[in-house]
């Protein structure tokens, strides 16, 4: 049997038995705690199963031939891209969405520690569920997979030092009778990891000390009670306990430090506590001249320093935190008010997993998601749909951003179809959740809201792939009053929240809850599950008259985009929600369609866009990825930034931007297209293989557009240069065009994404004006296509989509001779109901024109062909109707020799 021990942070490899019996050396001893507490980081030397092991919480168990592991740790790796989409490592092989028990265990050497210490182990978070043993001795279980916890194992440490820590973790997917049926959340679009996934660590403090086990959080809680022009007013409260023998009598010593070292507020207060006991002290530091937080433009912080002092002024346990002063309001009208100035908060919302790690992050790989946020030029993050870790607080506050913090509250609230109202351990588990927020994050000068739930309005309407909703949806508001009620004693200084998804929007049966939380966020997809972007405006203004006096904010709002799959025009056809037709240029498009309804706005005190990254969601087969919400602005590994990336950065960000579109679709399919830059340079210049195509200024809503620039056969180097005051910024991209398609136009008519061919290509629908795109095909959410059957023509996939109404395409071509090809489909019309006329240039190609009379019956594919001759540099068509709506499913122009 092997062993392995943690000493102060050094493993002791596999060694012998024998050797294990030795007293330890001494330079090998955790240091001693002497006056303060000590922290020692519990990372390597860990053994892990992904399986139930009966009996390993047991001392003497053989964990020899489990895998080693380093902590932060999880099992599960989930979601791959296509490999066309040139991004992501992870493949179908690589994948893990195995979700269960998981076992983990460790030794360690008890840290030297005086008489009367007390050791406690943290563990910041593991999903969902875990079960704490140490050396036999349950220590007890922890339900919710977001939070951090702790358990006094002093009692439980062998008189000999050599201590064996076991864990057993289950991140199974809740059900009556299971582990994990009273921890939230019961479903969501996001997968659930299993695992240690945040540090573990132990704490050694004197008998007296901060509240250790206070929902995990300080034990000491501080916020900015009133800011004047003499001076701020800090309130402090401190959670002491006495594990002790005797009565303690000592001092609280509570500054707030400057940068420099300064003092900037001292209070000191005489404390006394009776032996077993726990009490509670609160007072307030008064601060003259306060340099006050002032989010990114001046994200000042002091220290705030706590000490427990003992009857000689020795320092028996000490806390040390970033505190910035500051006091936000929220105005139904303005908006968001920092410290008296109004702040527009530009934010996306963010889920905590990156590719190849899932949710086992280190402080490394938060650092660099937290820079991109940065950098695109947001100042806010909404961290959904549940608690994240300190490390991104920290971070937050550092730099400025305001945070929206929520529990795993997520769509459903019941775990049977026939409960009418959350069974008492759910209702549990949800306090639980929203204390263990408010505890462990009170002292961040980011955080601005308490997020009670998402999404619990769906009724009857939620989509299968979260669960089929119940026949009788179960009331979502007494929870909702009790958590809000709670978050209200917990934190009267912040606003409650809560985002919706489906309130006043089409939707029958659905309980109408915004108004239970002070303020209301929500969730509003135009233009990508429903709607088009331009109706979202109206939309908020009719919430915002129904309730004038709460503030309302827009929490989610974008549309998928894959990096591999194009369009030549992203109006072209319908996008697939749940399928493969999500077009990077659609994303971009929708995201440039909304931002100007939102900003122009300015009651909204807040907008967070959906979704920052990519992310994991086993509930999706989406754009060009597996078990991916495509709908993120930066690849699910964080390396790849999509189109709509650089359009905020143009928008929301100081630094220079010039970014060119596109660059993922380098094979291009028509020899003409539109140029899109976006940039925030007073004029950007753009050529094409050396050439100037002129010079735009200023362009609205930062978006720079030449259009229909004509491409060179073979090479195209673009290249886009703003000029700023501080010197050019360039963007540089290349494009290529088969020199056979400079005058060749094949077009996938209603296709927003063309379809494969058996021979050549297709470019999607483009150049049209006029009509409306369909499909014969039928979609479904969650369930298979089913695939209209197209005879008389075997590309089936090319002709399923069509262009209809009255309409046209005036397509630009070298003057010449070409043959024009026409191909039509008829879906539905009987003989008779259907007639057009086609023109080109003005001359009458067909005249009253009837598929169904001319095909051998519906859903057959006829062809006709005329030569046509260019004369003014392009081709006008036009499809009149005469009875009905015109229709064509494909448009070829070919050059005639």
């Amino acid at each position: 049997m092997r062993r392995h021990w943690l000493l102060a942070g050094s493993i002791i490899g596999a060694i012998a038995e024998a050797a294990l019996a030795q007293p330890l050396p001494a330079h090998h001893a955790a240091p001693v705690a002497q006056s303060a507490r000590l922290s020692q980081s519990l990372a390597e030397g860990w053994r892990f199963r992904q399986a139930d092991a009966q009996g390993a919480q047991a001392p003497d168990f053989d964990d020899g031939d489990w895998e080693q592991v380093v902590v932060p740790h999880s099992w599960n790796r989930v979601g791959y891209y296509d490999p066309g989409a040139g991004t992501g490592s992870q493949t179908r092989d690589s994948v893990n969405k195995a979700q269960g028990i998981g076992w983990y265990r460790l030794g360690f050497a008890t840290p030297a520690m005086a008489k009367g210490q007390r050791l406690w182990l943290q563990f910041d978070a593991a999903s969902r569920v875990a079960d704490v043993w140490l050396n036999g001795k349950l220590l007890g279980r922890h339900e919710g997979g977001f939070s951090r916890f702790r358990f006094d194992a002093t009692e439980a440490l062998r008189a000999d030092g050599r201590n064996i820590l076991a864990v057993r973790v289950d991140n199974s997917h809740p059900a009556p009778g299971t582990a994990t049926a009273n921890a939230f959340p019961l479903t969501g679009d996001f997968f659930v990891y299993g695992g240690l996934y945040r540090p573990v660590s132990l704490i050694v403090t004197d008998a007296v000390h901060f509240d250790m086990l206070d929902f995990g959080g300080p034990g000491v809680y501080a916020r900015t009670d009133a800011i004047t022009a003499e001076g701020a007013k800090v309130g402090v409260r401190a959670k002491l306990r006495n594990d002790g023998a005797r009565a303690f009598t000592g001092r609280l010593v509570t500054r707030l430090v400057d940068a420099d070292g300064a003092v900037a507020a001292e209070n000191i207060a005489e404390i006394r506590i009776a032996k077993g006991q726990g009490r509670e002290s609160a007072f307030d530091l008064v601060v003259p001249r306060p340099r006050l937080w002032q989010g990114v433009d001046d994200p000042h912080l002091y220290q705030l320093v706590v000490e427990l002092r003992g009857a000689k002024g020795e320092v028996l346990d000490s806390l040390a935190q970033d505190f910035g002063i500051r006091q936000i309001q929220l105005d139904p009208d303005k908006g968001m008010i920092l410290n008296g100035k109004a702040v527009r908060l530009k934010g996306v919302g963010l889920h905590q997993d990156r590719e190849g790690k899932g949710w086992a992050l280190g402080e490394e790989d938060i650092a660099d998601t937290f820079a991109t946020i940065r950098d695109m030029g947001a100042n806010s993050i909404r961290l959904t749909h549940y608690q994240h870790g300190e490390p991104i607080h920290r971070l937050a506050d550092r730099h400025g951003f305001i945070l929206w913090d929520e529990i795993a509250l997520v769509t459903a609230w019941t775990l049977t179809p026939d409960q009418q109202e959350s069974p008492a351990g759910l209702v549990a588990n949800a306090r639980q959740q929203l204390q263990e927020m408010i505890r462990q994050n009170y002292n961040h000068a980011s955080v601005a809201l308490w997020g009670i739930a998402n999404e619990v309005d769906f009724g009857p309407n939620r989509p299968d792939f979260l669960g089929k909703a119940p026949d009788i949806v179960p009331d979502p508001a007494p929870l909702l009053r009790e958590l809000n009620a709670l978050s209200k004693s917990e934190d009267p200084s912040r606003p409650t929240t809560m985002a919706t998804c489906c309130e006043d929007h089409g939707m029958q049966g659905i309980p109408v809850v915004a108004d239970l939380a002070d303020t209301s966020g929500v969730n509003r997809y135009y233009g990508w599950y429903y709607g088009k972007p331009a109706e979202l405006g109206a939309h908020l203004d009719h919430l915002h008259a129904k309730r004038p006096m709460q503030p309302l904010a827009v929490a989610e709002y974008g549309a998928g985009g894959a990096f591999s799959i194009h369009s030549d025009d992203p109006l072209g056809g319908p996008i697939d929600m749940a399928g493969r037709r999500q077009p990077e240029e659609y994303q971009s498009w929708v995201h440039e369609q909304s931002w100007p309804v939102i900003a122009v706005r300015p009651y909204l005190f807040a907008s967070w866009l959906w979704n920052s990254f990519d992310f994991s969601s086993t509930a999706r087969r989406e754009g060009d990825s597996q078990d991916i919400n495509t709908k993120g602005l930066v690849s699910y590994d964080g390396k790849t930034r999509k189109d709509a990336f650089y359009y905020y950065r143009a928008n929301w960000s100081a630094e220079p931007t010039v970014h060119i579109t596109g660059r993922r679709y380098a094979d291009r399919a028509y020899g003409v297209t539109d140029i899109r830059v976006y940039s925030n340079a007073s004029a950007t210049e753009l050529r094409l293989n050396g050439r100037s195509l002129g010079v735009r200024r200023d362009c609205v809503n930062r978006i720079c557009i030449w259009p229909q620039v004509r491409l060179d056969p073979g090479a195209n180097r673009l290249t886009a240069t703003g000029q700023f005051a501080g010197g050019a910024v360039e963007d540089g991209i290349e494009w290529k065009l088969d020199p056979a398609r400079r005058n060749l136009f094949r077009i996938d008519s209603g296709a927003v994404v063309a379809a494969e061919v058996r021979e050549g290509r297709f470019g999607s629908d483009a150049f049209f004006s006029g009509g409306t795109a369909g499909t014969m095909d039928r979609f479904a959410r969650g369930k298979p296509p089913q695939l209209a059957a197209i005879a008389g023509n075997p590309d089936r996939d090319l002709l399923t989509t069509y262009r209809e109404g009255d309409f046209g395409y005036s397509v630009p071509l070298d003057n010449g001779r070409y043959m024009l090809s026409l191909t039509f489909v008829e879906p539905s019309a009987k003989p008779g109901e259907r007639q057009f006329t086609v023109l080109a240039d003005g001359q009458v190609l067909l005249r009253d024109f009837d598929i169904a009379t001319t095909a051998e019956a519906l859903l057959h594919a006829i062809t006709r062909s005329f030569p046509v001759i260019v004369s003014n540099g392009r081709l006008d068509l036009r499809f009149v109707p005469v009875r009905g709506k015109a229709i064509v499913s494909a448009v070829e122009i070919t050059p005639r020799r």
